[in-house]
């Protein structure tokens, strides 16, 4: 088994060695399903931006993303298909003008939506916004938070500032766009009116149902407005100058909105309903940063929300590292050169909440300058650290390790974007999603990666006092069950899996109760066929449930989980390994299956580049860790 796996290894090396760019970068797709192709094709519309050639690719790919049932689906084993995504879709293939309703696959489509309730039904607040500032929806009566929120200060006990980062650039444009109540048609624009019937028995899912959190909620937002001082009038202009103003101070040297497509097709909309004229150049350059995110799909275009270059290339690098290949090769040398000249050097959203801020984090994508994040942060570093003495790598990795020190939260563990993020009062905000959208909590797997970083690179253990915090806010935090849940992939097995190479990397035994029950939940959920495959319905009903099949990621977390434990290979490791190997020889629909999370039911992502990430590490540490035992 160790010469399969040596030779799985090395063909690995050899792909991701090959696929490099000059630029030092690897260049996976991100893949977001087919919403974002909807709204750029409503966008370019909405726009009159008769780019036929590109309007009728998108079309092309979401036409062949359709189920044979007429629905699309976010996930392989969605059954029912996603009533939402099944909404832009339809919506989206007759504005592009290249399909028709009488189309059978289209008619397949409108019975589905009709039989699960209409367009009232969808779950989704980006999809109703969407389709109301196209005219094609009354917008949401669960939009009901006032324009003049923005002006709140953070002193208030809730406020703008409590949002996550990653909140805030969308709320800012959709608060402006539901305050105008604006709307934008063409001669185009189809009548999609016969799909806010449905079934009645479905009934509205726009009403506002008596609850006692939300009434809370909205009743401190309304008391902190009413101590701002000023006329009505006057504090209702000086509200839309702010949302103005917050996002063009966050638009990026490419012309997007933090680096997001979806924020910056929100901005572009909310600057229509400001007065931009539609040919304005602040538009159209902020179309042309979403036109470089648009990636060919095996001759399919599709539009990435926000590609995945930074978080791809320090991954790809360490994991050839863990691999043999030498530190000071030519393909590691450009990936850290390339990384280097990307570390964030001025002060952004997150340093609000800091004492002494000082930057030096990464972001996710290329044109990120003004949104670093811990885990890609901890990516980029494991890279310098092992790349080689250069004072410049030093000096980067200084201020990185500061920084990712100084977003450690006060309970201990690591958020995403912002410490501090955790009002409660947000979680009833009358929109679907807020929990996770809305707050950046500490999380199992920033937490567990985190760790895994301070103590696989810089050497450091449980007997310093911030590592010792972070462990026990996992030990807190563990299910009944053994695992934990991971925000930002897929799902318990990302989340276990990050807390227990974290935990072992930073000294934690392997007798360690929270350890113990890990390792045999993980024992537990293995796959009859060897390896370990789990379901995009676990982020949204808050519990494991089981893909069926493996796939070749989620096998490989798993992995190397068992391997950061045990000293000898279990049984269950090698039955693994076996099996992740001829996972790296098939396609099927696990191996596209959508292994990063966004929104729990809305949003998730498919990363191209975790079939070759993931099993070279857990094939790397299955060899170096056992293959010398006798």
């Amino acid at each position: 088994m160790f010469e399969q796996a040596r030779g799985e290894k090395d063909r690995l090396v050899r792909q991701l060695l090959n696929g490099q760019r000059e630029d030092g970068t690897w260049r996976f797709l991100f893949e977001n399903g087919i919403s974002l192709d909807a709204y750029m094709i409503m966008l370019l519309r909405s726009l009159q931006l008769e780019d036929e050639p590109l309007i009728r690719r998108l079309h092309d790919r979401i036409l062949d993303r359709q189920r044979a049932d007429g629905v699309w689906a976010l996930y392989a084993d969605e059954r029912d298909g996603h009533l939402a995504s099944t909404v832009e879709a339809y919506y989206a293939l007759l504005y592009a003008g290249y399909s028709r309703k009488t189309d059978d696959r289209l008619r397949r489509a409108e019975r589905r939506i009709l039989d699960q309730g209409g367009m009232r039904r969808i779950n989704g607040l980006l999809t109703k916004v969407m389709l109301a500032a196209t005219g094609q929806y009354p917008w949401p009566a669960r939009l009901t938070i006032p324009l003049e929120f923005l002006l709140l200060p953070p002193s208030s006990p809730i406020s703008f500032h409590d949002f996550s980062s990653y909140a805030r650039v969308h709320f800012a444009p959709v608060l402006l766009l539901a305050d105008r109540r604006f709307a934008v048609t063409t001669a185009s624009s189809p009548d999609l009116s016969a799909l806010l019937a449905g079934n009645a028995t479905y009934g509205s899912n726009d009403a506002l149902p008596r609850n006692r959190g939300l009434e809370t909620l909205l009743q401190t937002i309304h008391t902190g407005l009413g101590q701002i001082a000023g006329m009505p009038a006057q504090l209702h202009k000086t509200a839309a100058r702010r949302a103005e103003r917050f996002m063009l101070d966050r638009v990026e040297p490419d012309g997007t909105l933090y680096s997001y497509a979806t924020s910056t097709i929100l901005m572009l909309f909310a600057l229509l309903a400001l007065g931009y004229d539609k040919r304005h150049p602040f538009l159209l350059r902020a179309v042309q940063g979403l036109y470089d995110m648009i990636a060919d799909d095996n001759g399919m275009l599709l539009l990435q929300n926000s590609p995945s270059t930074i978080w791809d290339t320090a991954l790809i690098g360490d994991a050839l590292l863990q691999a043999g290949v030498a530190a000071d090769h030519p393909a590691i040398r450009k990936a850290a050169d390339f990384l280097l000249a990307k570390q964030q050097r001025s002060p952004g959203d997150w340093s609000q909440n800091m004492a002494h801020p000082a930057p030096g984090g990464w972001g996710f994508s290329e044109s990120n300058t003004k949104h670093p994040d811990v885990d890609d942060t901890t990516a980029a570093l494991r890279l310098l650290r092992a790349a080689g003495p250069r004072p410049a790598y030093a000096e980067a990795a200084e201020k990185g390790m500061n920084w990712t020190l100084a977003m450690q939260n006060d309970d201990g563990g690591w958020p995403a974007f912002e410490r501090g993020k955790t009002n409660e009062l947000l979680k009833w905000l009358p929109i679907e999603g807020a929990q996770a959208a809305a707050l950046d909590p500490s999380s199992a797997d920033l937490t567990g990666r985190t760790l895994e970083y301070w103590g696989r690179t810089e050497r450091l253990t449980v007997r310093h006092a911030f590592i010792r915090r972070g462990v026990d806010w996992l030990a807190e935090h563990q299910e009944e069950d053994g695992s934990w849940y991971g925000r930002w992939g897929i799902c318990y097995l990302y989340g276990t899996w990050a807390a227990v190479t974290g935990m072992m990397a930073v000294g934690v035994e392997a007798e360690h109760p929270a350890v113990r029950r890990a390792v045999r939940w993980l024992l537990d959920v293995q796959l009859p066929d060897g390896g370990w495959g789990e379901s995009c319905r676990s982020d949204q009903l808050m519990r494991y449930v089981p893909l069926g099949t493996s796939n070749a990621a989620q096998t490989a977390w798993a992995l190397d989980a068992l391997i950061a434990v045990h000293a000898a290979p279990l049984p269950a490791i090698t039955r693994g390994i076996e099996r992740l190997i001829a996972l790296l020889h098939t396609k099927d629909e696990a191996t596209d299956y959508p292994l990063g999370a966004g929104l729990p039911g809305t949003y998730y992502t498919h990363y191209h580049s975790y079939r070759y990430i993931w099993p070279l590490l857990a094939l790397s540490r299955y060899r170096n860790k056992y293959a010398a035992k006798p």
